[in-house]
């Protein structure tokens, strides 16, 4: 048989995969990685929740909290049957306004907390910001290259809304102090602004 027939063979084999089946060997290693970071993410949140004294924080964690089980459940059902899941792609819609502050305010030095008790609001937001920037990072990672589209369009769906509950933990950071904006100087600043100039257009795209 000649190469390229046989190679057009496979490939249409390949098409025709049951759509539970339609995953590649990177591809799961990669979809389980960023569950797993998914999974781990919810646990820690699970922790962190005792310590929180703001309402506020409190609240921004349980909504989350609630997101992300929901996340978890359309993604462990795209894994497992390659089709539609039965809940799509959520959207989250932070509570907060986009109003940074910038500038730094004088802080005293940290050091690693020492004792259980000395975990703060400070500690648990900046975990879940890290918790978040994980996902967001795992999400795109795998979005890239997974093979079963419906999979691929969750991942890739979600990171949106894991960009919008990072950026909300930051605008309740910055607005308490925890996370300080410095700028530079204007003069600097109007630099690094006027570094590009727009490129000649290049005229209608053809599809």
């Amino acid at each position: 048989m000649h190469l390229q027939q046989k190679t057009n063979q496979n490939l249409e084999g390949s098409s025709q995969m049951p759509a539970k089946e339609s995953h590649g060997g990177h591809a799961l290693f990669d979809a389980h990685e960023a569950i797993s970071g998914l999974v781990g993410g919810m646990e820690q949140y699970l922790l962190y929740e005792q310590h929180i004294q703001d309402p506020e924080l409190k609240m921004m964690l349980g909504q989350h909290k609630s997101f992300l089980t929901q996340l978890y459940n359309t993604l462990v059902e795209t894994l497992k049957t390659g089709q539609e899941p039965a809940v799509g792609t959520q959207t989250y819609n932070m509570a907060s306004d986009n109003n940074v502050l910038y500038g730094m305010q004088p802080t005293q030095p940290k050091s690693p907390a020492q004792t259980v008790n000395e975990i703060n609001d400070e500690c648990v937001s900046s975990f879940m910001l890290g918790v978040l920037k994980q996902s967001a990072s795992a999400f795109t990672t795998t979005a890239l290259e997974t093979t079963n589209p419906v999979l691929r369009r969750v991942f890739s769906d979600s990171i949106p809304n894991l960009v919008e509950m990072a950026y909300e933990v930051f605008l309740y950071q910055n607005k308490h102090q925890y996370y300080q904006v410095p700028q530079l100087q204007q003069q600097d600043m109007q630099q690094l602004i006027n570094a590009f100039n727009p490129a000649p257009s290049q005229g209608p795209i053809s599809h």
